[in-house]
């Protein structure tokens, strides 16, 4: 929301927003842009009829004070990924979905359109090297390439928000059961992709990882009316820690490595191929990118020390990390820690879904904050359990931040690679300290 807010500035909108608390980095960039709150909480005082548009975020609740004010003077109100449609009605719309990896392929196609210097509108989930906004909607880009979030679009339209986008062309990157907390069950949730294919009109590409064997299921059920392109990981090879991808044009260095980056530059390739790239221009682009903040990310480190830091949450992204890493540095320690911090992951009955995605590190730790639980109203959780669920007996378990940091401290003090795997914070711990 805040990279909308700072777009439409930027465009030369008169913006204001309200919110209950405002983290950094929006904190500091809404202050530098003008647009950060003078006051947090709710001003119905704020909401009159000169406003074009109301713009409404996931979080706010349906009876938000602002909310029913513009309800009651009957102003347009809109949600996040509606606005985005409808500020890109007449442009060709890629849409990049799946559980895992959308930021990534999302990103990916980014950098290729930007490499080659093609104009084009976006929307990411994560802030880009070289790109000052996850947000771009101009007026004249031919083309905006979409991460579409399975999530719900607004408190007044329960709805995930890739089924606004209505797009041209679409990949998914394969399907893992996620936010339990709206999905209760696997079906319900793998109905939601179904929902997806459906908006596409006859004869669009679809693009999807064929090593699912459930959305291959789903897929190829419309096989009649897409046209679709499965893919997978290509050819690859490791060479001294640096992996090669072979082509018809030969070994292609890149600088990401797993099989599910690799797999993710594939389908990346199905539409930078509908934005108008070719083969040869894809790969020439594809070299030189770095990947994405938090996905794989790689820490300055001492000699003999590498540090990866990773968004990693979910079982299917967390399995994923791990392998990659553990391939990538055969010959390594390999130390791995992974912040149990989401709705789905603190859930007993979801914790099973872990299972042996954290075996193969040499030291495997799981770190989840007690308050964090009862915040989100769950029922408690018992290291066993933990151990239980992830069925690893060997795992270290820990509740308290600064345990854990003495823990990885007292590892810091031999060469290893660390891979720290969390969508929060581990508690405002600074962990690159230990590796300086």
């Amino acid at each position: 929301m805040h990279n909308l807010a700072l777009d439409l500035k930027a465009l030369g909108h008169q913006v204001s927003g309200s919110d209950d608390q405002i983290f950094e980095p929006s904190k500091s960039r809404l202050a530098d842009a003008g647009l950060l709150p003078t006051a947090w909480g709710w001003f119905p005082d704020k909401i009159h009829a000169g406003l074009d548009v109301v713009i409404l975020g996931m979080h706010a609740r349906a009876d938000n004070l602002e909310l029913l004010k513009a309800q009651a003077l009957g102003l347009r109100i809109m949600s996040f990924p509606e606005f985005v449609y409808d500020q890109s009605k007449e442009k060709k719309r890629l849409v990049v979905a799946g559980s895992h990896g959308k930021t990534t392929i999302t990103a990916m196609i980014m950098h290729v359109l930007k490499f080659h210097k093609m104009d084009f509108d976006y929307l990411v989930g994560s802030q880009l090297e070289g790109f000052d906004r996850m947000v771009r909607i101009t007026k004249d880009a031919p083309v905006i390439v979409l991460e579409g979030d399975e999530y719900l679009a607004s408190p007044l339209d329960p709805r995930p928000k890739f089924l606004h986008y209505h797009a041209h062309a679409a990949v998914i990157s394969g399907i893992a059961w996620d936010h339990i907390n709206v999905f209760p069950t696997y079906a319900s949730y793998v109905a939601q992709f179904e929902a997806l294919m459906d908006t596409l009109e006859d004869g669009a590409v679809l693009g999807y990882f064929d090593g699912d064997a459930d959305l291959v299921e789903i897929a190829e059920k419309r096989s009649d009316r897409l046209k679709l392109k499965p893919y997978h990981a290509v050819d690859h090879v490791i060479e001294e820690g640096y992996t090669f991808l072979k082509t018809s044009l030969g070994l292609i260095p890149i600088q990401v490595f797993g099989k599910h980056n690799i797999a993710n530059i594939a389908a990346a390739r199905i539409l930078t191929e509908e934005a108008g790239v070719s083969k040869v221009d894809f790969y020439t682009a594809i070299a030189s990118f770095k990947g994405t903040a938090r996905r794989l990310e790689s820490w300055p480190a001492r000699v003999n020390y590498r540090v990866y830091r990773d968004f990693a949450h979910a079982p299917s992204k967390v399995a994923a990390t791990v392998e990659a890493v553990r391939t990538q540095h055969a010959d390594e320690k390999l130390v791995a820690c992974l912040e149990l911090h989401t709705f789905s992951s603190l859930t007993k009955s979801f914790l099973p879904n872990y299972a042996g995605s954290m075996d193969s590190p040499d030291v495997a730790i799981i770190y989840y904050n007690p308050e964090t639980i009862a915040q989100k109203k769950l029922p408690a959780l018992a290291e066993a359990e933990v151990k239980a669920a992830f069925k690893n007996n060997k795992l270290e378990v820990f509740t308290d931040s600064q345990k854990l940091l003495e823990r990885l401290s007292h590892l810091a003090g031999d060469p290893a690679c660390f891979l720290l795997m969390s969508s929060g914070n581990y508690d405002n711990l600074d962990l690159k300290k230990l590796f300086e």
